[in-house]
Protein backbone atom coordinates (compact mmCIF):
# COMPACT_ATOMS: atom_id res chain seq x y z
CA UNK A 1 0.00 0.00 0.00
CA UNK A 2 3.01 2.25 0.93
CA UNK A 3 4.63 1.50 -2.63
CA UNK A 4 0.93 2.11 -4.27
CA UNK A 5 0.87 5.58 -2.59
CA UNK A 6 4.21 6.52 -3.20
CA UNK A 7 3.94 5.87 -7.30
CA UNK A 8 0.88 7.44 -7.18
CA UNK A 9 2.05 11.01 -5.59
CA UNK A 10 5.09 10.71 -8.05
CA UNK A 11 2.80 10.42 -10.49
CA UNK A 12 0.92 13.37 -9.29
CA UNK A 13 4.24 15.70 -9.40
CA UNK A 14 4.73 14.71 -12.53
CA UNK A 15 1.40 15.38 -14.09
CA UNK A 16 1.62 19.57 -11.91
CA UNK A 17 5.14 19.86 -13.54
CA UNK A 18 3.56 19.14 -17.04
CA UNK A 19 1.94 22.01 -19.08
CA UNK A 20 -1.79 21.53 -19.30
CA UNK A 21 -2.97 21.19 -22.74
CA UNK A 22 -4.51 24.51 -23.00
CA UNK A 23 -1.38 26.08 -22.78
CA UNK A 24 0.41 23.81 -25.44
CA UNK A 25 -2.60 25.14 -27.72
CA UNK A 26 -1.78 29.05 -26.14
CA UNK A 27 1.59 28.22 -28.05
CA UNK A 28 0.74 27.44 -31.09
CA UNK A 29 -0.06 31.80 -31.64
CA UNK A 30 3.41 32.35 -30.92
CA UNK A 31 5.11 30.00 -33.41
CA UNK A 32 3.02 32.16 -36.00
CA UNK A 33 4.08 35.12 -34.11
CA UNK A 34 8.07 34.38 -34.43
CA UNK A 35 7.17 33.58 -37.79
CA UNK A 36 6.03 37.15 -38.02
CA UNK A 37 8.94 38.41 -36.53
CA UNK A 38 11.38 36.30 -38.65
CA UNK A 39 9.66 37.60 -42.25
CA UNK A 40 9.53 41.15 -40.51
CA UNK A 41 13.78 41.05 -40.14
CA UNK A 42 14.05 39.38 -43.41
CA UNK A 43 12.44 42.27 -44.77
CA UNK A 44 13.94 44.76 -42.89
CA UNK A 45 17.46 43.88 -42.17
CA UNK A 46 18.78 46.86 -40.74
CA UNK A 47 19.58 48.53 -38.00
CA UNK A 48 16.11 50.06 -37.51
CA UNK A 49 14.07 46.98 -38.41
CA UNK A 50 16.40 45.26 -36.08
CA UNK A 51 15.53 47.61 -33.39
CA UNK A 52 11.49 47.13 -34.28
CA UNK A 53 11.55 43.49 -33.94
CA UNK A 54 13.56 43.65 -30.70
CA UNK A 55 10.81 45.81 -29.47
CA UNK A 56 7.74 43.58 -31.07
CA UNK A 57 9.91 40.44 -29.75
CA UNK A 58 9.87 41.86 -26.12
CA UNK A 59 6.49 42.58 -25.78
CA UNK A 60 5.37 38.96 -27.14
CA UNK A 61 8.16 37.49 -24.71
CA UNK A 62 6.27 40.12 -21.89
CA UNK A 63 2.63 38.02 -22.89
CA UNK A 64 4.28 34.49 -23.13
CA UNK A 65 5.94 34.70 -20.03
CA UNK A 66 3.03 36.56 -17.58
CA UNK A 67 0.85 33.71 -19.49
CA UNK A 68 3.26 30.95 -18.23
CA UNK A 69 3.71 32.48 -14.93
CA UNK A 70 0.12 32.35 -14.25
CA UNK A 71 -0.26 28.89 -15.67
CA UNK A 72 2.20 28.09 -12.44
CA UNK A 73 -0.77 29.48 -9.58
CA UNK A 74 -3.97 28.33 -11.07
CA UNK A 75 -5.39 24.70 -11.90
CA UNK A 76 -6.01 25.49 -15.80
CA UNK A 77 -8.21 22.76 -15.63
CA UNK A 78 -10.78 24.62 -14.30
CA UNK A 79 -13.03 26.31 -16.72
CA UNK A 80 -12.84 29.38 -14.58
CA UNK A 81 -9.11 29.20 -14.80
CA UNK A 82 -9.51 29.52 -18.78
CA UNK A 83 -10.83 32.49 -20.18
CA UNK A 84 -7.89 34.48 -19.59
CA UNK A 85 -5.45 32.37 -21.83
CA UNK A 86 -7.83 32.13 -24.09
CA UNK A 87 -8.48 36.03 -24.63
CA UNK A 88 -4.24 36.50 -24.42
CA UNK A 89 -4.64 33.65 -27.32
CA UNK A 90 -6.93 35.42 -29.43
CA UNK A 91 -5.30 39.16 -28.98
CA UNK A 92 -1.46 37.62 -29.65
CA UNK A 93 -3.21 36.35 -32.69
CA UNK A 94 -4.13 39.50 -33.50
CA UNK A 95 -0.74 40.85 -32.75
CA UNK A 96 0.92 38.47 -35.09
CA UNK A 97 -0.89 39.41 -37.92
CA UNK A 98 -0.15 43.38 -37.41
CA UNK A 99 3.68 42.74 -36.98
CA UNK A 100 4.49 43.32 -40.37
CA UNK A 101 2.91 46.60 -40.56
CA UNK A 102 3.25 47.67 -36.28
CA UNK A 103 5.75 50.79 -37.03
CA UNK A 104 3.64 51.23 -40.29
CA UNK A 105 -0.22 52.52 -41.01
CA UNK A 106 -1.52 49.98 -38.27
CA UNK A 107 0.54 50.94 -35.31
CA UNK A 108 -2.54 52.17 -33.29
CA UNK A 109 -4.21 48.93 -33.40
CA UNK A 110 -1.02 47.02 -32.59
CA UNK A 111 -0.94 49.49 -29.63
CA UNK A 112 -4.68 48.94 -28.45
CA UNK A 113 -5.00 45.40 -28.86
CA UNK A 114 -1.70 44.96 -26.85
CA UNK A 115 -2.36 47.03 -24.32
CA UNK A 116 -6.01 45.67 -24.03
CA UNK A 117 -4.53 42.04 -23.71
CA UNK A 118 -2.52 43.18 -20.77
CA UNK A 119 -5.49 45.11 -19.38
CA UNK A 120 -7.95 42.13 -20.25
CA UNK A 121 -6.09 39.72 -18.19
CA UNK A 122 -5.28 41.55 -14.90
CA UNK A 123 -8.68 42.99 -14.82
CA UNK A 124 -9.73 38.81 -15.11
CA UNK A 125 -6.93 38.17 -12.07
CA UNK A 126 -8.88 40.87 -10.15
CA UNK A 127 -12.61 40.27 -10.74
CA UNK A 128 -11.56 36.30 -9.25
CA UNK A 129 -9.28 37.24 -6.60
CA UNK A 130 -10.23 35.78 -3.37
CA UNK A 131 -7.53 37.31 -1.01
CA UNK A 132 -6.51 40.41 -0.11
CA UNK A 133 -2.58 39.93 -1.20
CA UNK A 134 -4.17 38.79 -4.75
CA UNK A 135 -6.93 41.78 -5.05
CA UNK A 136 -3.04 44.31 -4.04
CA UNK A 137 -0.96 41.81 -6.81
CA UNK A 138 -3.42 42.89 -9.58
CA UNK A 139 -3.74 46.76 -8.22
CA UNK A 140 -0.01 47.31 -8.64
CA UNK A 141 0.08 45.66 -11.89
CA UNK A 142 -2.44 47.85 -13.43
CA UNK A 143 -1.09 50.90 -12.13
CA UNK A 144 2.36 49.82 -13.82
CA UNK A 145 0.77 48.74 -16.91
CA UNK A 146 -1.60 51.96 -17.09
CA UNK A 147 2.26 54.34 -17.15
CA UNK A 148 3.46 51.89 -19.93
CA UNK A 149 0.43 52.02 -21.57
CA UNK A 150 0.69 56.04 -22.09
CA UNK A 151 3.71 55.09 -24.02
CA UNK A 152 1.88 52.35 -26.40
CA UNK A 153 -1.11 54.49 -27.11
CA UNK A 154 1.30 57.37 -27.51
CA UNK A 155 3.40 55.55 -30.09
CA UNK A 156 0.46 54.19 -31.95
CA UNK A 157 -0.66 58.02 -32.27
CA UNK A 158 2.81 58.85 -33.51
CA UNK A 159 4.96 58.13 -36.59
CA UNK A 160 8.44 57.43 -37.38
CA UNK A 161 11.64 57.77 -34.69
CA UNK A 162 8.50 58.96 -32.38
CA UNK A 163 7.04 56.00 -32.41
CA UNK A 164 10.10 53.80 -32.35
CA UNK A 165 10.87 55.65 -28.65
CA UNK A 166 7.93 56.20 -27.09
CA UNK A 167 7.68 51.95 -27.51
CA UNK A 168 10.83 51.17 -26.56
CA UNK A 169 10.51 53.53 -23.16
CA UNK A 170 7.30 51.30 -23.00
CA UNK A 171 8.35 47.83 -23.15
CA UNK A 172 11.40 49.29 -20.54
CA UNK A 173 8.63 50.43 -18.25
CA UNK A 174 7.05 46.89 -18.38
CA UNK A 175 10.16 44.87 -17.69
CA UNK A 176 11.47 47.04 -14.90
CA UNK A 177 7.66 46.36 -13.17
CA UNK A 178 8.36 42.73 -13.76
CA UNK A 179 11.85 42.88 -12.76
CA UNK A 180 11.35 44.61 -8.78
CA UNK A 181 8.12 42.69 -8.70
CA UNK A 182 5.76 45.69 -9.65
CA UNK A 183 6.47 47.44 -6.43
CA UNK A 184 4.18 50.11 -5.58
CA UNK A 185 3.97 51.92 -1.59
CA UNK A 186 1.25 50.32 0.36
CA UNK A 187 0.57 47.44 -2.35
CA UNK A 188 3.49 45.07 -1.70
CA UNK A 189 1.74 42.76 0.86
CA UNK A 190 1.71 40.08 -1.59
CA UNK A 191 4.57 40.20 -3.23
CA UNK A 192 7.34 37.87 -1.80
CA UNK A 193 3.99 35.01 -1.82
CA UNK A 194 3.40 35.30 -5.03
CA UNK A 195 7.05 35.00 -5.63
CA UNK A 196 7.12 31.50 -3.96
CA UNK A 197 4.30 30.39 -5.78
CA UNK A 198 6.09 31.18 -8.61
CA UNK A 199 8.54 28.36 -8.37
CA UNK A 200 8.67 24.80 -9.69
CA UNK A 201 9.58 22.22 -12.77
CA UNK A 202 6.20 23.61 -14.40
CA UNK A 203 8.24 26.50 -15.87
CA UNK A 204 11.32 25.12 -16.08
CA UNK A 205 9.14 22.86 -18.75
CA UNK A 206 7.05 26.07 -20.12
CA UNK A 207 10.75 27.95 -20.97
CA UNK A 208 11.69 24.66 -23.12
CA UNK A 209 9.02 25.03 -24.98
CA UNK A 210 9.60 28.13 -25.83
CA UNK A 211 12.50 27.52 -27.69
CA UNK A 212 11.16 24.44 -29.07
CA UNK A 213 9.09 26.89 -31.11
CA UNK A 214 11.89 29.29 -31.85
CA UNK A 215 13.83 26.48 -33.03
CA UNK A 216 10.51 24.95 -35.06
CA UNK A 217 10.30 28.52 -36.38
CA UNK A 218 13.36 28.43 -37.46
CA UNK A 219 12.66 24.99 -39.28
CA UNK A 220 9.34 26.14 -40.64
CA UNK A 221 11.79 29.06 -42.60
CA UNK A 222 14.26 27.32 -44.35
CA UNK A 223 11.76 24.64 -45.78
CA UNK A 224 9.11 27.71 -47.03
CA UNK A 225 12.22 29.77 -48.41
CA UNK A 226 13.65 26.52 -50.02
CA UNK A 227 10.21 25.50 -51.42
CA UNK A 228 9.60 29.18 -52.87
CA UNK A 229 13.18 28.71 -54.64
CA UNK A 230 13.10 26.83 -57.98
CA UNK A 231 16.56 28.15 -60.07
CA UNK A 232 19.46 26.40 -57.90
CA UNK A 233 17.68 23.49 -56.56
CA UNK A 234 21.27 21.39 -56.51
CA UNK A 235 23.03 24.43 -54.57
CA UNK A 236 19.97 25.71 -52.08
CA UNK A 237 19.15 21.88 -51.27
CA UNK A 238 23.36 21.82 -49.82
CA UNK A 239 21.92 25.20 -48.81
CA UNK A 240 19.05 23.54 -46.68
CA UNK A 241 21.02 20.75 -45.53
CA UNK A 242 23.81 23.73 -43.71
CA UNK A 243 20.65 25.62 -42.49
CA UNK A 244 18.96 22.33 -40.95
CA UNK A 245 22.43 21.50 -39.03
CA UNK A 246 22.76 24.76 -37.93
CA UNK A 247 19.21 24.72 -35.93
CA UNK A 248 19.68 21.12 -35.22
CA UNK A 249 23.41 22.48 -33.17
CA UNK A 250 21.49 24.77 -31.43
CA UNK A 251 18.70 22.38 -30.09
CA UNK A 252 22.13 19.96 -29.55
CA UNK A 253 23.71 22.76 -27.36
CA UNK A 254 20.29 24.21 -25.50
CA UNK A 255 19.65 21.05 -24.41
CA UNK A 256 22.96 19.83 -23.31
CA UNK A 257 23.23 19.40 -19.97
CA UNK A 258 21.97 23.04 -18.77
CA UNK A 259 18.04 23.00 -20.37
CA UNK A 260 18.03 19.32 -19.22
CA UNK A 261 19.23 19.99 -15.35
CA UNK A 262 17.25 23.40 -15.10
CA UNK A 263 14.49 21.90 -13.01
CA UNK A 264 16.90 20.54 -10.78
CA UNK A 265 19.00 23.75 -10.49
CA UNK A 266 15.96 25.92 -9.62
CA UNK A 267 14.14 23.54 -7.11
CA UNK A 268 17.63 23.67 -5.19
CA UNK A 269 18.01 27.59 -5.13
CA UNK A 270 17.52 29.65 -2.18
CA UNK A 271 15.56 31.60 -4.24
CA UNK A 272 13.36 29.72 -6.92
CA UNK A 273 11.43 32.36 -7.64
CA UNK A 274 14.04 35.17 -8.47
CA UNK A 275 16.06 32.34 -10.29
CA UNK A 276 13.05 31.35 -12.44
CA UNK A 277 13.10 34.91 -13.60
CA UNK A 278 16.70 35.00 -14.75
CA UNK A 279 15.87 31.79 -16.29
CA UNK A 280 13.34 33.41 -18.32
CA UNK A 281 15.84 36.34 -18.55
CA UNK A 282 18.43 33.64 -20.47
CA UNK A 283 15.40 31.79 -22.99
CA UNK A 284 14.32 35.13 -23.86
CA UNK A 285 18.22 35.86 -25.56
CA UNK A 286 18.27 32.74 -26.83
CA UNK A 287 15.11 33.37 -28.39
CA UNK A 288 16.40 36.10 -30.25
CA UNK A 289 19.36 34.63 -31.04
CA UNK A 290 17.26 32.00 -32.86
CA UNK A 291 15.01 34.50 -34.77
CA UNK A 292 17.66 36.13 -36.22
CA UNK A 293 19.42 33.23 -37.55
CA UNK A 294 16.12 32.01 -39.11
CA UNK A 295 15.56 35.20 -40.70
CA UNK A 296 19.25 35.30 -41.98
CA UNK A 297 19.21 31.80 -43.28
CA UNK A 298 16.46 32.42 -45.25
CA UNK A 299 18.63 34.19 -47.86
CA UNK A 300 21.27 31.45 -47.45
CA UNK A 301 18.77 29.22 -49.07
CA UNK A 302 17.43 31.83 -51.76
CA UNK A 303 21.22 32.91 -52.81
CA UNK A 304 23.52 30.57 -51.40
CA UNK A 305 26.34 31.80 -53.46
CA UNK A 306 25.99 35.49 -53.50
CA UNK A 307 28.52 37.64 -51.65
CA UNK A 308 27.55 38.42 -48.08
CA UNK A 309 26.08 41.88 -47.58
CA UNK A 310 27.57 43.06 -44.46
CA UNK A 311 24.06 43.61 -42.82
CA UNK A 312 23.43 39.93 -43.39
CA UNK A 313 26.14 39.02 -42.09
CA UNK A 314 25.76 41.06 -39.05
CA UNK A 315 22.75 38.85 -38.51
CA UNK A 316 23.88 35.92 -39.57
CA UNK A 317 26.70 36.42 -36.76
CA UNK A 318 25.05 37.95 -34.15
CA UNK A 319 22.13 35.28 -34.12
CA UNK A 320 24.36 32.81 -32.41
CA UNK A 321 26.23 34.83 -31.25
CA UNK A 322 23.18 36.26 -28.91
CA UNK A 323 22.38 32.36 -28.66
CA UNK A 324 25.75 31.63 -26.86
CA UNK A 325 25.33 34.27 -24.78
CA UNK A 326 21.84 33.29 -23.18
CA UNK A 327 23.06 29.93 -23.41
CA UNK A 328 26.54 30.55 -21.18
CA UNK A 329 24.38 32.47 -18.70
CA UNK A 330 22.02 29.46 -18.37
CA UNK A 331 24.93 27.86 -17.70
CA UNK A 332 25.84 30.24 -14.46
CA UNK A 333 22.29 29.57 -13.37
CA UNK A 334 22.57 25.70 -13.46
CA UNK A 335 25.82 24.89 -12.66
CA UNK A 336 27.02 28.70 -10.86
CA UNK A 337 29.52 28.90 -13.72
CA UNK A 338 30.16 29.62 -17.49
CA UNK A 339 31.66 27.01 -19.83
CA UNK A 340 34.30 28.12 -21.67
CA UNK A 341 33.64 27.08 -24.55
CA UNK A 342 30.54 29.84 -24.43
CA UNK A 343 33.44 32.60 -24.63
CA UNK A 344 35.59 30.75 -27.08
CA UNK A 345 32.14 30.73 -29.72
CA UNK A 346 31.90 34.08 -29.46
CA UNK A 347 35.79 35.08 -30.43
CA UNK A 348 35.30 32.60 -33.07
CA UNK A 349 32.10 34.41 -34.37
CA UNK A 350 33.98 37.45 -33.95
CA UNK A 351 37.31 36.61 -35.98
CA UNK A 352 34.64 35.08 -38.89
CA UNK A 353 33.13 38.68 -39.22
CA UNK A 354 36.46 40.51 -40.73
CA UNK A 355 36.89 37.74 -43.78
CA UNK A 356 32.73 37.56 -44.74
CA UNK A 357 33.02 40.12 -47.29
CA UNK A 358 35.55 37.59 -49.26
CA UNK A 359 32.97 34.75 -48.88
CA UNK A 360 29.82 33.90 -50.12
CA UNK A 361 26.35 33.43 -47.54
CA UNK A 362 26.62 30.06 -47.92
CA UNK A 363 30.25 30.27 -46.90
CA UNK A 364 30.03 32.01 -44.23
CA UNK A 365 27.23 29.73 -42.66
CA UNK A 366 28.84 26.93 -43.23
CA UNK A 367 31.81 28.96 -40.86
CA UNK A 368 29.21 29.26 -38.29
CA UNK A 369 27.80 25.63 -38.59
CA UNK A 370 31.79 24.29 -37.79
CA UNK A 371 31.51 26.63 -34.80
CA UNK A 372 28.55 25.47 -33.23
CA UNK A 373 29.55 21.71 -33.93
CA UNK A 374 33.12 22.49 -32.28
CA UNK A 375 31.24 23.86 -29.56
CA UNK A 376 28.95 20.58 -29.19
CA UNK A 377 31.56 18.20 -29.35
CA UNK A 378 33.31 20.67 -26.67
CA UNK A 379 30.20 20.28 -24.34
CA UNK A 380 30.07 16.10 -24.98
CA UNK A 381 33.69 16.20 -23.94
CA UNK A 382 33.66 18.03 -21.20
CA UNK A 383 30.74 16.48 -19.27
CA UNK A 384 32.02 12.93 -20.05
CA UNK A 385 35.58 13.81 -18.33
CA UNK A 386 34.06 16.05 -15.77
CA UNK A 387 30.25 15.32 -15.16
CA UNK A 388 28.51 18.14 -13.51
CA UNK A 389 25.83 18.62 -10.52
CA UNK A 390 23.76 21.34 -10.97
CA UNK A 391 24.73 24.14 -8.29
CA UNK A 392 23.01 27.50 -9.02
CA UNK A 393 24.52 30.81 -7.64
CA UNK A 394 23.34 32.89 -4.72
CA UNK A 395 21.37 35.47 -6.03
CA UNK A 396 21.12 37.88 -2.94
Amino acid sequence: MATDGSAEAATSAEEADRPAFLELFFDLVYVFALLSLAEKLTRQMTWAGAGQVLVLLLAFALIWALTAWAGSTVDLSRPMAQPQVIWTMAGSLLLAALVPDAYGSRGLLFAITYVLIHFGSVFYNLATARTRPAVDHSRRIILWESVAAIGWIGGGLATGTARAVLWAVAIAIEYAGVGFGWPVPRLDSSHHSRKRRLAGGRLSERYRKFVIIALGTSIFVAGQSFSETRTQPVDQGWALVVVFLITVLMWRIYIYRAGELMTVAISRSEDPSRLSQFTAVTHLIMVAGIVGTAAACQFVIAHPFDDAPPAWAATMLAGPGLFLLGRGLLDYIVFGRVSRSRPAGLVLLGAVAPVTHLLSMIETALLVMIILQVIAVANLLSTRSRPRAPAPPALG
